[in-house]
């Protein structure tokens, strides 16, 4: 299975939702939080683009926020998106 990262921000309702999600369906990330790191923030610009929260990574692959996350959910594909 390929590792999950999940960049949140703290008071982050979304990044709450996206962590639920993952708890419910069993899959372990790991959770970086940039309410205070500067330059884990840039870095997660470089990799996604993006600077708004949350921003789930699966592997290397970054496939955005929480509605992206949920969209995957529902239409079955999380499994086919963690393969190693």
């Amino acid at each position: 299975m390929k590792p999950v990262t999940v960049y949140t921000t703290d008071f982050c309702p979304y990044c709450r939702s996206a962590k639920t999600l993952l708890e419910k369906r069993g899959i372990s990330y790991e959770e970086i939080n940039l309410a205070r790191d500067a330059q884990a923030r840039m870095k997660l610009q470089e990799i996604t683009g993006m600077v708004t929260f949350p921003q789930i990574v699966i592997g290397e692959q970054p496939i955005g926020g929480f509605d992206q996350l949920l969209a995957a959910d529902r239409a079955g594909r999380l499994p086919e998106l963690l393969e190693a």
